[in-house]
C-alpha cells in the first residue's frame, strides 16, 4: 500500500468521521491509529466522546490527544485524525481569552506543520477530518472569525499537499482531487 495524505471536508453531521472509519479500516483492517483531538469539557461533549469511542472498531489503538506537538504517532498502516477542526481550537484556545490573529494562526500552522512533518517521516497513510466552516454565517464575535479563518487556511494548506480531498455532503463522498 503506497502512502496518502486524504483530506475528508464537510459540514457538521455530513457524514465526515464515519466514512473516514469506514475508509480506515478498508485500507488497513485493525492495524489503524485513531488520534481524537476532542477534549471533554461540559456533559455534552463527555457524551459525544462516548459515543465515538463505542463506535470505533476494536484493536483500534486511539489516542486522545489535543495538540499534535507532542503525540507520539507510532508505526501503524493508518492514521486517522480526527479532526483538525478541534485540533485548530485547541491551538487557539491554548492562547488564553483574547489571541490575535496573528497569534492564532501561529498556533494553528505548528499543528498543520506537525501533522505534515509526522506524515512525511512515516510510512502511513493519514487520513484527517475537517469542517468546512467557510459555507457558513460570518460569526458574530472576533474570535469566531479568527478562528473561521485560521481553520479555513489550515483546510486550504492540507488540501493542497493531500493526495486526494474528498467533500461530504448528507452522507456521500464527493471527490473533490
Amino acid at each position: 500500500m503506497t502512502k496518502e495524505l486524504i483530506l475528508i471536508l464537510g459540514g457538521a453531521r455530513s457524514g465526515k468521521s464515519s466514512h473516514a472509519e469506514k475508509l480506515a479500516l478498508e485500507l488497513a483492517g485493525p492495524d489503524v491509529l485513531y488520534i481524537a483531538t476532542a477534549q471533554a469539557f461540559d456533559d455534552e461533549m463527555r457524551s459525544r466522546i462516548a459515543a465515538h469511542r463505542a463506535a470505533r472498531p476494536t484493536g483500534w489503538r486511539t489516542l486522545e490527544a489535543p495538540s499534535l506537538r507532542t503525540a507520539a504517532i507510532g508505526l501503524p498502516r493508518v492514521v486517522l485524525l480526527d479532526c483538525l477542526t478541534l485540533l485548530a481550537s485547541n491551538a487557539i484556545l491554548a492562547l488564553g481569552d483574547t489571541p490575535s490573529a496573528q497569534e492564532a494562526e501561529a498556533a494553528v500552522d505548528a499543528e498543520v506543520s506537525a501533522l505534515l512533518a509526522a506524515y512525511r517521516e512515516g510510512d502511513a497513510t493519514w487520513i484527517v477530518v475537517s469542517n468546512e466552516v467557510g459555507l457558513g454565517l460570518v460569526p458574530p464575535y472576533p474570535l469566531g472569525r479568527i478562528y473561521r479563518d485560521a481553520l479555513g487556511r489550515a483546510n486550504q494548506c492540507l488540501a493542497a499537499a493531500a493526495d486526494r480531498v474528498l467533500f461530504m455532503v448528507a452522507g456521500l463522498p464527493l471527490t473533490i482531487k
